[in-house]
């Protein structure tokens, strides 16, 4: 039987879902602090934005289809099968119910409810909100052949619709001049690294590389399962849908931009976009924000729960998708009680030791056919790579730790020896050393 040849429309759909999963929590609150914090300088902050949270998770779709990848095991897999299951636990455990699953109600309550409840009872409100909230997700995620009618037809377009309203708004009537807003100090003279810094606390490229399963899940459920036409879908819809996010990107730090000219720089994005909202609809915009916050955090907790379930089922085949997601949601609820600002300022280390990993996983899955898949240039570069992104761990982790007397002898040590240790980039130069020496060794061993 031969497989079923996808339309235009098929791809857009694909592309629905995989921007529904995508675009939730951080990507609705980061763009707009950014666009705050770097004020006129946003253009080039957004640079350094799209380039991590942007070019990099097409990246990881892209190496996922081009190695035919399952998801981030098999990426994972040349350096070492322990190694990739590790790698795929810290993965999913930060995706999931640790960090970004939990975020992923505690935003949405901070955007659309929290300014309306007493503080006394602010901490009931949350356990309220967030059991509903995971309660929905686990309703649409448990029926796993319902993920593209729930997220690519029904709840992305709709919460597109609601953002397109706040768009044409600041588009056609701005609160002001976009490059008028003075940059706070970071951004003055190192706009474009801390954009891209700021790029992490997405965790996009994080999430593409544990998305893949349920991407290459939902594609073949309409129908492709040759390998290689489920690896070009795959590139194409995952284009699609990353560019829109792009879009979205932009216009957002734009908004933050704009909004200096109207109020004072806010704690986080949250405060921003609320301000925003009742500027342009005043009370109507409140609520206009509850529902985009709400929805566009459901398709995203929906997307996480059920990449997390797909991988550890099909690591694990002893427990089953559905109790998977049951742990999942359950323990991300406990998690999401703790707060948002508890939840980021944890999560922030975390993101900075993982993400250099996961870009040298990219980018050697990329590149494979250049070195036949050596497992020898894979482990050269990771080894190189994790190194100096321990230090970068230490370096983000809360004052508690970091002011430690350890914590400190080894951080002078990073700041004297490690190039680019100061903008967060010490990873970089090692990454690109193991690389080369990896691929050297690699031509070498095959001449003799």
């Amino acid at each position: 039987m031969k497989d079923r040849q996808l339309k235009l429309s098929d791809y857009l759909i694909i592309a629905s879902l995989i921007f529904g999963m995508f675009f939730g929590a951080g990507n609705l609150i980061f763009p707009v602090h950014l666009g705050q914090l770097a004020g006129g300088n946003w253009i080039t902050a957004a640079l350094g934005f799209l380039l991590s949270g942007v070019c990099i998770p097409l990246l990881a779709i892209l190496a996922i289809s081009a190695t035919k990848s399952g998801g981030i095991y098999d990426l994972a897999k040349p350096i070492s099968p322990r190694y990739a299951l590790i790698f795929l636990i810290l993965v999913h455990a930060t995706l999931g119910p640790l960090f970004a699953t939990p975020r992923t109600a505690t935003v949405s309550y901070a955007l659309g409810i929290e300014p309306y409840i007493p503080k006394e009872f602010n901490s009931l409100a949350l356990a309220i909100y967030s059991a509903l909230f995971f309660l929905i997700v686990y309703t649409f995620s448990v029926r796993q052949s319902k993920i593209l009618s729930s997220i690519g037809k029904l709840l992305n377009p709709l919460f597109l619709g609601l953002l397109l309203i706040i768009f044409l708004l600041g588009i056609f009537s701005p609160m002001g001049n976009s490059m008028a807003g003075k940059p706070t100090t970071d951004y003055i003279t190192a706009a474009f690294a801390n954009g891209f810094l700021e790029g992490y606390n997405t965790m996009d490229a994080l999430a593409a590389l544990a998305f893949g399963i349920t991407i290459i899940t939902a594609i073949k459920m309409m129908g492709v399962k040759d390998a290689k036409q489920i690896s070009l879908a795959t590139a194409k819809a995952g284009t699609f849908g990353i560019l829109g996010i792009a879009l979205v990107y932009v216009a957002l730090i734009f908004l933050g931009a704009t909004s200096l000219n109207q109020f004072k720089l806010a704690d986080n994005g949250g405060v921003t976009l609320t301000q925003i909202s009742r500027y342009y609809l005043g009370n109507l915009g409140n609520v206009l924000l509850a529902l985009l916050a709400t929805v566009g955090c459901l398709t995203t907790a929906m997307g996480l729960v059920i990449a997390f379930a797909q991988d550890f089922h099909q690591r694990f085949p002893r427990f089953s998708y559905k109790q998977f997601l049951i742990f999942n949601c359950f323990l991300s609820f406990l998690v999401a009680n703790l707060g948002l600002d508890l939840i980021i300022t944890w999560s922030i280390p975390v993101l900075m030791f993982l993400y250099p990993l996961s870009i040298s996983l990219i980018i050697l899955g990329l590149t494979s056919s250049m070195f036949d898949n050596d497992k020898l240039v894979y482990r050269i570069t990771t080894i190189f790579t994790l190194v100096p992104a321990i230090f970068d761990m230490l370096k983000a982790l809360p004052p508690v730790l970091s002011e430690t007397t350890l914590v400190q002898i080894l951080l002078d040590f990073a700041q004297k020896w490690l190039p680019l240790f100061s903008i967060g980039f010490a990873w970089l130069p090692f990454s690109i050393l193991g690389f080369i020496l990896g691929l050297g060794y690699h031509k070498l061993s095959r001449r003799t």
